[in-house]
């Protein structure tokens, strides 16, 4: 599939990481008229449910179902099918779960959704997350520099037709080298300021699209400022 044609604001997706429902159904209706997509992880899914997906969507917002499903191949194609009765515009899996695993996800969404008269929803292949360094990879056995390691997964994920990935901006660049607009790129890690929190990977809005990122996954730069409102103004400028 080719890139999606954005807008400045509508690349901006916001990380709804919170503990109760409420306080995020809160967000969305403060920032709803600035940002299009809000990210649902597993810190909110677990009080939100499926149910607050839904009023989620009620409210005219795209969601980014981020739960990076990653398991047999049978149970994470019954899970993506779920996913796309629960209106997800788009969600996660893990490219580690493998070649079978990612092929059978792709297809099932697309089944689904044909079925259910869905639009079908981005299928998003997570690489390395951006807590990672190659000190970190090693620990875990994978030798290969974190580049490396994020470049074959990608060619598994692309054999696979997974829509797009996860990755880190710095890895943006390298991938549409390689790929060209084969992937739709969500990137998290975006440090609008200095703050890396527990990130290593990390990037700011201009350096992240300026290398060819498509979504810009985006929390406490705003959530946690005196005037998210004009945070938000301030990074669709800085990427327009």
């Amino acid at each position: 599939m080719l890139r999606p044609q954005l807008k400045p604001e509508e690349r901006i997706i916001l990380a709804l990481d919170f503990p109760e429902h409420e306080i995020a159904i809160n967000w969305v209706e403060k920032l709803r008229s600035k940002i299009k997509t809000f990210k649902v992880g597993s810190i909110l899914f677990l009080d939100s449910g499926s149910e607050g997906l839904k009023e989620f969507s009620n409210l005219s917002v795209e969601v980014f179902l981020d739960l990076k499903f990653h398991d047999i191949p049978s149970t994470v194609e019954i899970t993506a099918r779920q996913s796309v009765r629960f209106g997800a515009n788009m969600f996660t899996i893990h490219t580690l779960g493998g070649f079978e695993m990612m092929k059978r996800t792709s297809e099932a969404v697309k089944e689904e959704a044909e079925k259910l008269s869905y639009p079908k929803p981005l299928v998003l292949g997570v690489t390395v997350l951006t807590s990672h360094d190659k000190k970190s990879l090693e620990k875990i056995g994978i030798s290969t520099s974190t580049e490396d390691t994020v470049m074959n997964l990608a060619a598994l994920a692309e054999k696979a037709n997974i829509d797009g990935l996860v990755c880190s901006g710095v890895e943006v660049e390298a991938l549409r080298k390689e790929f060209g607009d084969r992937f739709t790129l969500v990137v998290p890690g975006i440090r609008p300021g200095t703050a890396n929190h527990d990130q290593k990977r990390v990037t700011t809005p201009e350096e992240a699209i300026s290398a060819g990122a498509d979504y810009l996954v985006i929390g406490r730069a705003i959530t946690e400022a005196d005037n998210p409102e004009e945070i938000v103004d301030e990074i669709v400028t800085s990427i327009s």
